[in-house]
Order: C-alpha cells, then sequence, then structure tokens
C-alpha cells in the first residue's frame, strides 16, 4: 500500500507527485501515457500496471488530468475499486461539475473532496501554493496532513462546488486585473515607452487601489453602495470615456475595456449615479438579456 495515489501527469500532476514525494511520502502513480511516468519514477514513485491497481494501491486517490470529461474516462471503468477510499479531484472545473463527481463518487463509495489549485507547476510543495478544498470535512481532517505536502490548504465547506467556484472567482480577478494591464502596456507601447519603464509606475498604482478592495466588500455585504463613495459612479461613467477614445485614436483596440464602459452607462441609467463602483456587482448578477 502507498501513502497517496496520484493518477494523471501532466505538469501539475508530475509537479504534485514530485511534491509528496519530497516530503517522504509512497507515491503510486498512473498516467495513460506511460512515458509521463518516467520523472517520478526516477523519483522513487511505483508505477500501477493500470488504473484500477492505482487506484487500489492506497486511500487516498489523488486524480488531475485536464478536465472532468477525462476525470470520467479514466476513473469510470474502475469506480467499484474506490468504494472505501478517499478521492481528492484537482481536476480544473467549475461548481456543478464538481457536484455531479460528488454525487457520482458517493455512489462509487468514496468520499469525495474537490480541489482547486491556485499555483503554477513549479511553485507546489511551497508556502505559496494555495490549494483550496471542499467536500467531505472528516475525509479532509483525515488526510490533511498529506494534503499539506502540496502546499498552504484552505478548506471551504462541505459543498463540493465551493472549491472550483472560489477558484473561478481568484481568476476572474486576476484575467481583469491582467486585461487592464495588456490594455496600458498597447497604449503606452504605441507611444514608444518601454514596458520596462512603465510597469513600475503600474504596480505602484495598481497596489494603492488595492485599498479601495475591503471597501467594496462591506458595501457589496451591506448593500449600501453610497457611503464613503470617493470617486462615484456618474464622474468615472464621464471620465471613462477617455480611455476609450484615446485608445481609438492610437489604434488600439478596445474589445478589453468595451464591456466595463456598458456596463457603467447601464448602472448611471438605473440610476446608480452617486453609487460607488461597487454597485455594478449587483448589475452583474442579474444576466443583461
Amino acid at each position: 500500500m502507498s501513502d497517496i495515489a496520484v493518477i494523471g501527469l501532466g505538469a501539475m500532476g508530475t509537479a504534485l507527485a514530485e511534491a509528496l514525494l519530497d516530503k517522504g511520502h509512497a507515491v503510486t502513480v498512473w498516467n495513460r501515457s506511460a512515458a509521463k511516468s518516467e520523472v517520478v519514477v526516477a523519483k522513487g514513485a511505483i508505477v500501477a500496471r493500470n488504473v484500477e491497481e492505482a487506484v487500489r494501491s492506497s486511500p487516498l486517490v489523488v486524480v488531475c488530468p485536464l478536465v472532468y470529461d477525462t476525470v470520467h474516462e479514466v476513473l469510470g471503468p474502475a469506480g467499484n475499486a474506490l468504494s472505501g477510499r478517499t478521492m481528492v479531484n484537482l481536476t480544473n472545473g467549475t461548481p456543478e461539475q464538481a457536484r455531479a463527481m460528488s454525487t457520482w463518487a458517493a455512489r462509487c463509495g468514496a468520499d469525495y473532496i474537490d480541489g482547486g489549485i491556485m499555483a503554477v507547476p513549479p511553485m507546489i510543495g511551497g508556502q505559496h501554493a494555495l490549494i483550496l478544498y471542499s467536500g467531505s470535512r472528516q475525509a479532509f481532517d483525515a488526510h490533511a496532513g498529506r494534503l499539506d505536502a502540496l502546499g498552504t490548504s484552505k478548506y471551504l465547506g462541505e459543498d463540493a462546488g465551493l472549491a472550483p467556484l472560489y477558484d473561478i472567482s481568484l481568476l476572474a480577478g486576476m484575467y481583469g486585473l491582467f486585461a487592464g494591464v495588456l490594455q496600458a502596456l498597447a497604449l503606452t507601447g504605441k507611444a514608444g515607452i518601454p514596458a520596462g519603464e512603465f510597469m513600475p509606475l503600474l504596480t505602484s498604482w495598481l497596489k494603492a487601489m488595492q485599498g479601495a478592495l475591503p471597501i467594496w466588500a462591506q458595501q457589496v455585504d451591506s448593500g449600501d453602495h453610497t457611503s464613503n463613495v470617493v470617486s462615484n459612479l456618474g464622474m468615472q461613467a464621464d471620465a471613462y470615456v477617455n480611455l476609450v477614445d484615446a485608445s481609438r485614436a492610437a489604434d488600439v483596440s478596445i474589445e478589453l475595456v468595451l464591456p466595463m464602459q456598458n456596463l457603467m452607462r447601464r448602472g448611471v441609467a438605473a440610476g446608480m449615479a452617486n453609487a460607488d463602483l461597487s454597485s455594478l456587482v449587483g448589475l452583474l448578477s442579474k444576466q443583461d438579456t
């Protein structure tokens, strides 16, 4: 018996197996392409002959293919082997997919934990690798010591869909930030300003603006978006026009910035001109048809 079985040895799965081995755990691995196991075998992993053997090798089975469909394809034939074990699915997906997978695992007699990895492969095993977990609390508590070998663990609740919900929401914030940075670099680049020269100013500005975020959280939770307003929506909507016009004048695409302008205008039209930008959350919560 191994301490942990790892199924799926792409870049992330390999990093997970390596981190576990580095912490002294006995690890059994399996991947559809056997050649991908060579790196972890050289570090002491045991290769299972098939997926069922991998599942039966350990009470804790960590699964990390690219998509949920692959999880079903790989584990479907070995579902009976999951009985009495804990399945930890670290595949990126949606809350609905996680809840469906949890139901399937329960039918197989397994405890289920879903996970969201907030890190890139080189970070795995370090303290800055955050891994979100949701699902069976009892199973998480039983295996938390082993899972901590992968990074900083954060348990969110019994609903298996919570980890992917947090994962996707954190990524939404990240990609929104990245979109703004891309627009800024395109604008300054068109003016011949080197990115390396502009970036220190941009990062300093973004850090300063983060101070508004806790206030937004208070406004969203209370429903009061008119307290502590420094720059109201109406004023920002008027000024935002300049960002769009300047981009057009520089022959820079507005595809990243136009959706925000449309949302601001919708907020002003809904009578929220004197509210903070946080008021736009309410508009996003109701899909515009």
